[in-house]
């Protein structure tokens, strides 16, 4: 029986060349795939069975290849020790022994699955985490050491998070990595592991190093606008058709419509909104149905941008090209099934244009004298606050947002408790009087004209012109 390596003349799904290992006896060969694919089928030596030292990681694919054929090898070992040593018996125990695999390439060749799958939100979590594991693992000489499962334990996983607490945030290079940001990295981490456990059965489950390590993120306050600062917003005199007036729109639009993420606004269609007034959309987050009739305020941004020439397929907001190739895909359903390329196209175009809007919120903020940081994510936050100043149940805004659980909506809603506990104990004391939100009493008044004000202060038993 020979062992011999030997590359695949085509590539795979993902457009690489995968090294098998070729078993051959009595002139019968059989072939099972090793984890080393390249990126070119010239990245190989046929000559001498090998990765090309040309190749950037060569020496750890080569020392790879070494020990799952030193695995195998011990294998062909056993059989020949108890008298069972033919092919098929030789890779029903390669079959089942632990892959010796590296967890690097692993990860990198996961991060590659989910990206051909089209799941560019995770691809993106799963490179951001490749990349820091990477450099954690490189030499101060640039050499990037191997690492296997074996390694894979809780002290390792600690000691990989604290390296992370001492990176400095990317876009924002005086400010280190947030907590947050860094609980994303390690929840890309578990999911790796745990598709290694569950699905490729690459290490027992008992030795998951997550098993007994908390991930550990921290609450962040969510700026949340109140009605005065929401009515200082459109109240500023903006030049209609300019990008800062679009751009109040879109926040505006959002806050009357439950906060609907940006992504979901800008891709909007006149087909989601109904003859009867109502605005039919799919979540791209979740894929959830959202089905809600527009309130006044929403339809009269809708008026800004109707035309009788409209097509139910055109954008509702001018925002995206329409030429682009993607944007043929109108349903989410359609989206789906978007080759990863375009819908990578389709998440970068979505991702500049909310940080353009997002700029020009910067902009309005300043000029309605709102200290607060005003995204457009704000205008979500903001929708719960005015639903809980309300009183409507968290329940029922947890509908309206199509969150999963209600933990989500609660964060939303906010930490209103200080302000009810003083109102409740101002209750105890007061002389019986009505208790008047003044803000919101003064942005009513001067929403009068001028002969509403005088009938209305005539019937205010203490005034005095």
């Amino acid at each position: 029986m020979t062992f011999t390596f030997e590359l695949n003349s085509k590539p795979n799904t993902a457009g690489k060349y995968v090294v098998y290992l070729r078993i051959t006896e009595n002139r019968k060969h059989k072939r099972i795939k090793t984890t080393v694919a390249l990126d070119k089928k010239t990245d190989w030596n046929q000559k001498k069975k090998e990765v090309r030292s040309s190749c950037p990681d060569a020496a750890l694919l080569n020392e790879r290849l070494k020990r799952e054929l030193d695995s195998v090898l011990n294998k062909y070992q056993d059989c020949k020790d108890e008298g069972t040593a033919t092919t098929d018996r030789v890779i029903e125990k390669i079959e089942s022994i632990e892959h010796p695999v590296s967890f690097l390439e692993y990860a990198k060749r996961r991060t590659q699955e989910v990206h051909d799958a089209g799941g560019i939100r995770n691809w993106k979590k799963y490179v951001g985490f490749c990349n820091k594991l990477e450099v954690f693992l490189t030499d101060n000489k640039g050499n990037v050491r191997d690492l296997s499962f074996s390694e894979l334990t809780t002290p390792f996983v600690a000691q990989f998070e604290a390296y992370l607490h001492t990176l400095h945030n990317e876009r924002q290079p005086e400010k280190m990595l947030h907590p947050n940001s860094i609980q994303v990295i390690m929840k890309a981490f578990r999911a790796i592991v745990n598709r290694a456990i569950e699905v490729d059965k690459i290490i027992p489950m008992d030795k998951n190093p997550f098993l007994t390590y908390k991930l550990k993120g921290v609450e962040t306050t969510k700026d949340k606008l109140d009605q005065s600062e929401i009515e200082s917003i459109k109240a500023l005199d903006l030049p209609e058709g300019s990008l800062i007036w679009h751009c109040r729109n879109y926040f505006l639009f959002s806050y009357y419509c439950a906060g609907i993420r940006v992504g979901d606004l800008i891709q909007l269609r006149w087909g989601n909104i109904t003859k009867d007034g109502r605005i039919e959309y799919k979540m791209t987050k979740n894929h959830k149905e959202r089905d809600f009739a527009l309130v006044e305020p929403a339809k009269k941004i809708l008026s800004y941008y109707h035309k009788k020439s409209v097509k139910a397929t055109d954008y509702i907001f001018p925002v995206l090209d329409s030429t682009e190739t993607w944007c043929r895909a109108i349903t989410l359903e359609e989206k789906d099934v978007l080759p990863a390329e375009e819908k990578e196209k389709m998440y970068a175009r979505i991702g500049a244009k909310t940080a353009l809007i997002n700029k020009e919120l910067k902009k309005i903020a300043n000029m309605a004298g709102i200290e607060k940081k005003l995204s457009f994510h704000v205008s979500r936050h903001s929708f719960a606050k005015a639903a809980k100043k309300k009183g409507v149940d968290n329940l029922k805004v947890q509908e309206l947002f199509a969150h999963s659980s209600l933990k989500v909506t609660e964060g939303y809603m906010g930490h209103f408790e200080s302000a009810e506990n003083d109102a409740a104990l101002a209750s105890v004391f007061e002389d019986g009087a009505k208790k008047v939100d003044l803000d919101v009493l003064a942005t009513q008044l001067n929403s009068l004209t001028k002969r509403q004000f005088n009938q209305l202060m005539k019937k205010v038993k203490h005034y005095k012109p």
